[in-house]
């Protein structure tokens, strides 16, 4: 299954709607390429919300880690929303919710940025 990306920009923030799986090959380009167009074009509050991505492999979460590590490089920053239980449990297991914010409510996750854009 393809990776679809939809963007919304809420206040300041780029929302990314993700659906579909993020796995080895062309869903792994996908969203690199795109977190790396955003950034490019000067976003520095980005939200992944990965409620309806149904299946993530070990190259979507280096994906994800590689998104995370060119935003801090931009002095940008990455929150991940709504996690389904598989991507939780997958994001546990590799002990990336010690890196990563994940919010269970968009309300949460553009409160949890504060103040001014960066």
């Amino acid at each position: 299954m393809a990776l679809y990306i939809v963007e919304k920009l809420v206040a300041d923030v780029m929302l990314l709607d993700m659906r579909g799986e993020i796995t080895f090959g062309d869903e792994t380009a996908a969203l690199r390429d795109h977190v790396k167009q955003l950034l490019e074009k000067g976003y520095r509050r980005l939200v992944l919300n990965l409620w309806e991505v149904t299946y993530m492999d070990s190259l979507g979460i280096s994906t994800l880690v590689e998104c995370y590590a060119l935003a801090q490089a931009r002095g940008a920053d990455i929150k991940l929303l709504r996690l389904n239980r598989r991507v939780l449990d997958l994001m546990r297991l590799t002990h990336l919710t010690t890196v990563f914010e994940i919010h269970e409510t968009l309300e949460r996750a553009l409160g949890s940025f504060g103040g001014a854009p960066a």
